[in-house]
C-alpha cells in the first residue's frame, strides 16, 4: 500500500510518497515557489516513482493560502477518482507542530503568515493535540495568545521578538515528508478547507 501526501498551503509546495502502514519514505519533492503551485504540483507528483500512484492520498486542509489550499484539494480529489484511492485531510499547523518533536516531544505554539498583516496562531500540547482553535490575529493579539516558549512556523521569529526574547523560534514550513509524525486523530474524511479567517470577497449589501 502506498500513500501520497500533498501540501500546498504556503509558499512551499511539497509531495511525498510512502510505502506500507509504517509510512516508509520512498521519495519526496519540496520547493519554495511563492506562487505557481497550480503549474508545478502535478509535475512534482509525476516526478515521483510510478508517477506518484498511490492507494491512499493525504492532503493538507490549511489554514494558509486560499489559492494553494484549493489547488491541493482539487488535485487530491481528481487523483482519488482516477486511482480509486482513499483520500483524507489533515491540518497544516499540526504538521508544522509535529516537526518540533525532534529531538523530544514538547508543547508548541505555531505561528504562520495569515495575510493582511495577520498571523495564524494555534497552541498544541506535547501530545500534539490542539489546545485551542486556529485564529487569524494581528501581531499584538497573537502575542497575547501564545502559550509556549517554543514557537514554530514562518512567523516564529517575529512572534518570538514580540515576546521579548523569552521564546525559541523555529522557522519551519510544512513539508509532506513529515506526514508520519502526525497522529491518526489528525486525519479527517471531511475535506473542508480550514481557512482560519473570513474570505476576502464579500457579498454586496442589499
Amino acid at each position: 500500500m502506498r500513500t501520497l501526501v500533498i501540501e500546498t498551503t504556503t509558499e512551499a509546495c511539497s509531495v511525498a510518497l510512502f510505502e506500507g502502514e509504517k509510512h516508509s519514505l520512498i521519495a519526496h519533492r519540496h520547493e519554495i515557489l511563492g506562487r505557481g503551485h497550480a503549474e508545478r504540483l502535478v509535475p512534482m507528483i509525476a516526478e515521483l516513482p510510478e508517477k506518484g500512484r498511490a492507494d491512499c492520498i493525504r492532503v493538507s486542509l490549511g489554514p494558509g493560502s486560499f489559492t494553494g489550499l484549493r489547488i491541493g484539494l482539487a488535485a487530491a480529489r481528481a487523483l482519488a477518482i482516477a486511482w480509486q484511492a482513499n483520500v483524507l485531510g489533515f491540518p497544516t499547523l499540526a504538521l508544522v507542530a509535529a516537526r518540533t518533536w525532534q529531538p523530544a516531544m514538547r508543547p508548541v505554539t505555531v505561528c504562520m503568515n495569515g495575510g493582511h498583516g495577520e498571523w495564524f496562531i494555534q497552541n498544541f500540547d506535547k501530545s500534539l493535540r490542539p489546545e485551542d482553535g486556529v485564529r487569524s490575529l494581528a501581531p499584538a493579539q497573537a502575542r497575547a495568545e501564545a502559550k509556549h516558549s517554543i514557537i514554530a512556523g514562518n512567523r516564529a521569529t517575529d512572534l518570538a521578538e514580540l515576546l521579548g526574547g523569552e521564546a525559541t523560534a523555529l522557522n519551519l514550513l510544512p513539508e509532506a515528508r513529515y506526514f508520519p509524525l502526525l497522529n491518526p486523530f489528525h486525519l479527517t474524511e471531511i475535506l473542508t478547507p480550514l481557512y482560519g479567517r473570513a474570505p476576502d470577497a464579500k457579498l454586496p449589501q442589499r
